[in-house]
């Protein structure tokens, strides 16, 4: 017999609670704008739910939030904060990977500094980078920013420290704009570990520093994939048009990751030679590549339409003053 749809909000809680129940998209969106006042209900059947199906709950409901920008689950998510497991956390602050609110600060920093757990210091030094960035853009009082970076410096300093939680803190300090980032920056570049040495080839992306133009273009020939991948995305966020040759080279690379950071990068540093090869990689039998190429090709188009709308805007005054004369 097919199990009846929820239909009132206790009847969401029990398909949540009962681990024979699938966990649909239509039946987790319905868990989308919850009002405080049924918060309540939510954490008494949660807390009461095993823990690997809070897990699956709380994964499926970032990948939810990525796929529909208009499903909220925002209060949820900040309830996750307190869950007892680790994974649960973790999938808390990445599900809020959009939020600008800066009452997230001190409890992200307060993860980063204590939680027993690296997979939710590591995704709390990641989250902590877009209000760095917020702050560089002057949309976060200097207080918070001031907070965020000692932190983040700390844990880059931290031998102690998880390597993974310590390659998000140099990622995410990267965009501060002090001069301090770029001795974190030379250090993580000269570790022994290779994962470090990759997130300081990412953070050199992030810095928009073209002081790193070289060094990001040199590690396109890696032999590691892992480092052309944070090579190409970070070529492409320095807008170095000069490494073009080499990124339509990793069009054809063995890794799936890399050609898609590379069709990305060509995008973004634009060009008539970035253009004619992500066109031919449009029209590729390789459906994922086609995708992305086909989306790179229309940010390309965009940026230069904008480019052209700014140069025309610029030149208006002086036309008018030619045409007085």
């Amino acid at each position: 017999m097919p199990r009846q749809k929820p239909t009132t909000f206790r009847d969401i809680l029990q398909q949540l609670h009962d681990e024979r129940a699938a966990l649909t998209p239509r039946l987790l969106s319905r868990l989308s704008s919850l009002p405080q006042t049924d918060l309540a209900a939510f954490a008494e059947t949660w807390v009461d739910t095993h823990a690997e199906r809070r897990r699956d709950i709380a994964r499926r409901m970032v990948d939810l939030a990525e796929e529909d920008y208009k499903l909220d689950f925002d209060v949820l998510f900040r309830y996750m904060f307190n869950d007892d497991d680790a994974t649960v956390r973790a999938a808390g602050i990445e599900g809020l990977w959009e939020s600008e609110d800066a009452t997230l600060v001190k409890p992200l920093v307060g993860f980063l500094r204590s939680d027993p757990d690296a997979l939710v210091r590591a995704a709390a030094a990641d989250a902590l980078g877009r209000f760095v960035l917020l702050g560089e853009y002057g949309r976060l009082p200097e207080r918070y920013v001031d907070l965020i970076c000692e932190a983040l410096l700390a844990t880059t300093r931290s031998i102690s420290e998880d390597i993974d939680v310590r390659c998000r803190a140099v990622e995410a300090i990267a965009y501060w704009s002090n001069d301090i980032v770029r001795e974190v920056i030379d250090r993580a570049y000269e570790d022994d570990v290779l994962e470090m040495r990759a997130s300081a080839v990412a953070a050199m992306g992030h810095t928009a520093d073209t002081f790193w133009r070289e060094i990001t273009e040199a590690e396109l020939e890696s032999p590691d994939a892992q480092m052309r991948f944070e090579a190409a995305r970070a070529t492409g966020e320095l807008e170095n048009r000069q490494a073009t040759p080499r990124l339509i080279e990793l069009l054809d690379d063995e890794s799936r990751e890399v050609q898609g950071a590379a069709i990305v990068a060509l995008g973004q540093v634009g060009g008539a030679a970035a253009k004619n090869a992500l066109t031919q990689a449009a029209q590729s039998d390789d459906e994922i590549l086609r995708v992305l190429a086909s989306e790179a090709l229309e940010e390309l188009t965009f940026a230069s339409d904008a480019d052209f709308l700014l140069l025309d805007l610029d030149s208006a005054p002086d036309d008018k003053e030619e045409n007085e004369e």
